[in-house]
């Protein structure tokens, strides 16, 4: 599995959530890692926080830099909530009177004095500091000092086994699309890659040697208290001996028409066009296997928690109660506001802190778009979610909304009926000029269920279903018919 590693190894933290478990617990000590990026994806905060964590240790760190002041890389980090008071600093950049000062040199070349003081001066630094910790931003300010790319390239190998002898673990950033970093990235222990585009900040770990790397990106967010990492939820290999449970849905003949109800630890998912009643379902569901005892949660995509409230306290389920119980859970997701990743580990917590055992996501619509990622990437996604649920034993309801009114030309309207061990369609028919409501279940992998339809009704009581529907045909084709004789 990713992020084993040795326990010959030691390591220092990086300080950034999540990074660690993507490390196999942190920076390996007295090797070099490589922070790629383009501008403005989070080098500089990373390497940052990483002496930041340090230097809160007690470990003496330093931070070379070049293109930026102390002064302004000290307010930056600071309105992050980032401290490096206690950090060295070491700048090999041109003061300000550069630019007005008139030097000559004679018989030697300006750039071969100023090249060795540069050099002199990282080695006098790190010899009278001894820092354990040491960030590069950016490395590419060494090959400046060199006149050949093979004299950078002994220059940083150079560097690497001169910080290694004394024990120190090295972080450098490179900026992508200045250069070929193919060189640095050979000769780095490691090489962790920062993203931004549409798909919204991604982290990778593409190279650690000495540890298994996990394959992908990963979900990253730059907030006011600095970076955050959301490790893809990983599921473990699912060796329970299944024996499900079963939770009744708390809808009287929903039940008869699923065998009895719901297994527990299974996926379920409620398809249907707009305003069928699929929400109400999932809340009276949710209301039900809190009454006996099970906690539950549902995610709102598509309408707020005051919304969801009121409709749910209508037909007779206690939100307010149940939330303030602790026995059930309620949040609102705000749109591009979180990774899938950043989603999946909320949910994680959730059900390893508060101890949830029904998952309700509304709807899968909903997480597509207001996720970041595209929807092929956010499906894979809420399958590895669904996993890892179902092999912690916990049952999820996924409501997914059909864009055809009458018929039923596909399972389910997002092509996740692949993730259902239950699907359970609810649909609108039109009898003599009358719209009614059907519900009916098309798989069901556990157990027996009813193969009928039957006309359901939303009620100020919720969700009433009624017996089987046995005098209409072609209700699946969307022209339905009435049999007279019966």
């Amino acid at each position: 599995m990713w992020g084993m590693s040795s326990p010959l190894l030691t390591r220092h933290t990086s300080g950034v959530s999540g990074l660690d478990s993507l490390l196999g617990g942190g920076f390996v000590s007295e090797r070099m890692y490589l922070v790629l990026g383009r501008p403005g994806t989070g080098k500089s905060i990373l390497g940052s926080t990483f002496l930041a964590d340090g230097a809160a240790r007690g470990e003496r760190t330093l931070y070379i830099h070049g293109e930026e002041s102390r002064e302004e890389i000290l307010l930056n980090a600071s309105t992050l909530g980032i401290d490096l008071e206690d950090v060295e600093f070491l700048d090999l950049g041109p003061d300000s009177e550069f630019f007005s000062e008139d030097r000559t040199y004679e018989l030697v070349d300006p750039k071969d004095v100023a090249d060795e003081r540069f050099i002199d001066d990282i080695r006098e630094t790190i010899e009278d500091l001894d820092p354990s910790r040491v960030l590069v931003d950016p490395i590419s300010q060494l090959r400046h000092f060199e006149p050949t790319d093979h004299q950078y390239r002994r220059r940083i190998v150079s560097f690497m086994r001169f910080l290694r002898e004394r024990g120190t673990t090295v972080l450098a950033t490179e900026t992508v699309g200045n250069q070929d970093t193919t060189a640095l990235q050979s000769l780095s222990d490691g090489v962790v890659e920062l993203q931004r585009g549409d798909e919204g900040r991604r982290i990778a770990v593409s190279k650690h040697r000495g540890t298994a790397a996990p394959a992908g990106t990963h979900g990253l967010e730059i907030r006011s208290d600095g970076l955050e990492v959301f490790p893809a939820i990983m599921p473990e290999p699912d060796d329970r001996e299944f024996d499900p449970e079963v939770l009744a849905t708390g809808v009287d003949n929903l039940d008869d028409l699923l065998g009895g109800g719901l297994e527990r630890g299974t996926v379920t998912i409620l398809s249907g066009p707009t305003g069928i009643g699929k929400s109400t379902t999932a809340a009276e569901l949710l209301g039900s296997v809190t009454e006996s005892g099970t906690r539950g949660a549902i995610y709102l995509f598509e309408e707020d928690v005051a919304t969801f409230t009121h409709r749910s306290e209508t037909f007779g389920v206690p939100v307010t109660e149940l939330v303030d119980s602790g026995d059930l859970t309620v949040e609102e997701i705000e749109p591009l506001t979180r990774s899938p990743e950043e989603f999946a580990q909320g949910v994680k917590q959730d059900v390893e802190d508060l101890g949830v055992e029904v998952v309700v996501i509304d709807g899968v619509s909903g997480y597509k778009q207001a996720l970041h990622g595209n929807r092929a990437d956010t499906t894979q996604k809420l399958h590895a979610l669904t996993r890892y649920l179902k092999s912690v034993d916990v049952s999820v309801v996924l409501v997914d909304e059909l864009s055809q009114v009458t018929g039923l030309r596909e399972a389910t309207g997002e092509g996740i009926s692949y993730l259902a061990d239950n699907l359970v369609f609810m649909n609108y028919v039109e009898r003599e000029g009358r719209i009614e409501r059907v519900v009916g279940v098309l798989k069901k992998r556990v157990g027996d269920f009813e193969e009928t339809l039957r006309v359901f009704e939303i009620t100020g009581d919720g969700i009433q279903v009624a017996g089987p529907v046995e005098d209409v045909h072609g209700i699946l084709d969307g022209a339905p018919s009435v049999l007279r004789d019966a």
